[in-house]
């Protein structure tokens, strides 16, 4: 992992991710890049060619520029390699873009609590980022004097379809000296005997390097409810979900599982596509 991702409205939700963020890069060597989306009022938007619209659209950039360059400077930053960037575009737009053309290799995005992602990350951007990425979004939920994961959670199907983004997923755990604890929820609605459901994630983690991993299967009402109980019940620090361009996880999950538990769970999530 060579350059971390962080999207800033400037709010205190997302400096928990940059402080997050900060810790992941000073341990792995890595770079991160502030980014800032200029999102602009519709009528600005529509007289960007217009002359008198200029100055102001300028006054605002170099203002997220200014802003940028005091996060910058902050003392938990130092020795890290930086790169400020705004960009006069829709968040989802803006930060999609540039993480693909730039090389990126982690997102990481503040959450204020269980009402969702604030300000520009708010809404319909929230669902498509999260949803949509095609690179490993990790959201930070609530501050930490040391964000050191050693005990993860990966819910999952283990179906066929989950293999490359659970490549990822071990990518993603090497930054950290970390235990997986790999685990199928099953509820009424998903039922599996203990015995199929076994062979099913022994068959699939076979096939895959991991040697600090446990294996578990959890009953709960719902999908959701499974894997946020689960997660407590072990203590673990930090929860993976792989996610469907579609509906989340198509056969595992219906609806917004995904969405939900970045909402709901106020431990750090991680999101890696299908």
């Amino acid at each position: 992992m060579k350059r971390i991702l962080i999207p800033t409205d400037f709010s205190k939700y997302a400096d928990l991710a940059i402080e997050a963020g900060a810790k992941i890069a000073k341990k792995n060597n890595c770079e991160i890049v502030l980014l800032h989306m200029l999102e602009l009022p519709g009528q600005m938007n529509d007289a960007l060619t217009g002359a008198t619209s200029i100055p102001e659209i300028m006054l605002f950039k170099r203002k997220g520029d200014e802003m940028l360059k005091q996060i910058k400077d902050r003392p938990y930053l130092k020795g890290i390699p930086i790169t400020e960037v705004v960009r006069l575009e829709g968040a989802y737009q803006g930060i999609n873009s540039y993480s693909k053309q730039n090389d990126i290799d982690l997102i990481i995005m503040g959450s204020h609590g269980s009402s969702g992602l604030e300000e520009i990350l708010v809404g319909s951007n929230t669902e498509k980022i999260v949803r949509l990425s095609d690179i490993p979004v990790l959201v930070i939920k609530n501050k930490t004097d040391e964000f050191d994961i050693k005990n993860m959670v990966f819910a999952s199907d283990f179906s066929k379809e989950i293999k490359k983004p659970f490549l990822k997923m071990i990518e993603f755990s090497k930054l950290f000296d970390i235990k997986l604890n790999l685990v199928m929820i099953c509820t009424p609605n998903s039922f599996k005997t203990t015995s199929m459901a076994e062979k099913i994630m022994t068959d699939f983690i076979k096939e895959f390097d991991v040697t600090n991993y446990s294996l578990n299967i959890y009953n709960d009402t719902n999908i959701e409810k499974g894997i946020l109980n689960f997660s407590t019940k072990i203590n673990a620090d930090l929860i993976g979900i792989c996610t469907h361009g579609r509906t989340a996880l198509s056969h595992f999950f219906n609806g917004s599982i995904t969405e939900d538990l970045v909402n709901h769970a106020s431990k750090p999530v991680a999101t890696f596509k299908i």
